[in-house]
């Protein structure tokens, strides 16, 4: 049987990459997102930053995947003193609250050896300005290891992929206001496509003996 992934966030940035990668690895990808997907992507149009249980399970009663990858995001910034609780909120259904309608829509019908990536953050272990932003980053770490440890007997990993300073539309987004990205060490952002690439040998039999685990992809900048 072909393998099928369901990728979120597969419009743009990281999620697109990841959806042509796996197109290109001879896999059948269903992309959740608002906009249209890459080409060769079965697209499912969905805001998951509103959609709620009954939502999701309606968008995938007919999609049997092998495979999801949770990479939807929006990055909102703020100091303490000056935090926008709506914008902790939106980033909280969208990051963490969407991972679990997915998880629980897909998974029980997810085969033994299936796999779940979820895109997390370098910023997980705290960033200046970015706590709200990195609490839901570091939610997904937890939600990752409890998931390993519950699916382990059938066969399904569950990792979490940590970029950091990634080429994708968010790097540009003027919500950053006072905090401009910062190339890493290696002396330039890191490109989409290289998250891709360790999303699909995750997912890929290789990758059978990784679970539970953060994946920091951080050009130097964790050193």
């Amino acid at each position: 049987m072909r393998a099928h992934a369901i990728v979120t966030g597969a419009s743009s940035g990281i999620g697109a990459a990841v959806a042509q990668r796996l197109l290109s690895d001879g896999w059948a990808v269903t992309g959740l997102s608002r906009s249209a997907p890459p080409k060769g992507v079965e697209h499912v149009p969905l805001d998951l930053a509103q959609a709620g249980a009954e939502a999701v399970r309606c968008a995938l009663a007919n999609v049997s995947a092998t495979a999801l990858v949770h990479a939807a995001g929006v990055l909102r910034i703020g100091e303490l003193g000056a935090l926008d609780m709506n914008a902790g909120a939106a980033m909280w259904r969208l990051h963490v609250d969407a991972a679990c309608l997915l998880a629980e829509a897909v998974v029980p019908r997810m085969p033994h050896g299936g796999r779940i990536v979820l895109i997390g953050s370098r910023t997980s272990a705290g960033s200046a300005g970015k706590s709200q932003y990195a609490a839901t980053k570091a939610a997904l770490v937890g939600l990752a290891r409890s998931w390993a440890a519950e699916l382990i007997s059938r066969g399904i990993t569950v990792n979490v992929v940590a970029p950091g300073a990634t080429e994708t539309p968010m790097l540009q987004d003027p919500a950053r206001g006072s905090l401009p990205p910062k190339p890493p060490p290696i002396g330039r952002f890191i490109r989409p496509e290289e998250i891709a690439s360790l999303v699909a040998f995750l997912l890929s039999p290789d990758a059978g003996a990784i679970t539970g685990q953060e994946v920091t992809v951080c050009g130097g900048a964790s050193l």
